[in-house]
């Protein structure tokens, strides 16, 4: 793979009037099911975390805004323009020597299910716009970059892959969301993925998530944090 000056069709303009336009045609179902997957649509929000020691900010998407609360660490693509830009001097090196690994490796290298978790930390810090914190920001091969913008929050106790990335560099996993009528395990034994109550979510606390997604973005774009 290499990075080429290219030119892009702005598809995602006409996302919404393909996926209506795909009611009227006769088609077979796993025929439109193919177009529905490869269009791709998701719903989600965008967050801005603020970069500490800069007045400027990361922008992430996801489409768990009710977990915002959980997030412990960021993951920038390793081909993110930030990548080698928030590098600390003495992570410099080792940074560049892990970007130019990614390079080597397919799409479908990094997104096997599985596969062992690597990453190296740049040495630089972003303050979680809910809670204040002050949490690390990571580079990863399993984030890709023409994902959303390229940059994730990582709620490991809530997102598998955050889960084992975080077990593998013992970074914290806060758990936000309680699954109904049985709690969770204490310690963790594998991330929660399925809807649920939100907890240790300030002034969310008690809120259903599917809900607290709507609640969360509302609350972004009103403190000008993000928008969904």
């Amino acid at each position: 793979q290499k990075s080429k000056d290219v030119w892009y069709l702005r598809i995602t303009e006409y996302a919404d009037k393909l996926l209506q336009g795909l009611e009227g045609v006769d088609y077979l179902p796993n025929i439109k099911m193919q177009q529905v997957n490869w269009i791709g649509k998701s719903r989600g929000a965008f967050v801005n975390f603020g970069l500490t020691d800069t007045d400027e900010t990361l922008r992430i998407y996801t489409t768990r805004p009710d977990t915002l609360f959980g997030a412990t660490f960021l993951v920038l693509a390793p081909e993110h323009p930030l990548t080698l830009e928030l590098a600390a001097p003495e992570k410099r090196e080792e940074v560049l020597a892990y970007v130019e690994a990614a390079k080597r490796k397919t799409e479908i290298e990094r997104q096997a299910e599985g596969r062992e978790k690597t990453g190296v930390f740049l040495g630089a810090y972003a303050l979680n716009p809910a809670t204040g914190e002050r949490i690390p920001i990571w580079t990863a091969d399993y984030v890709l970059f023409g994902y959303g913008t390229g940059a994730i929050m990582a709620v490991p106790a809530h997102d598998q892959r955050d889960y084992e990335f975080a077990r593998k560099f013992g970074l914290p996993i806060k758990k936000v969301i309680e699954r109904p009528g049985e709690p969770l395990p204490e310690p963790l034994e594998r991330a929660y993925e399925e809807p649920g109550i939100m907890v240790n979510s300030g002034p969310f606390d008690g809120t259903e998530s599917e809900e607290g997604k709507r609640k969360v973005i509302a609350w972004l774009e009103e403190k000008g944090l993000g928008k969904g």
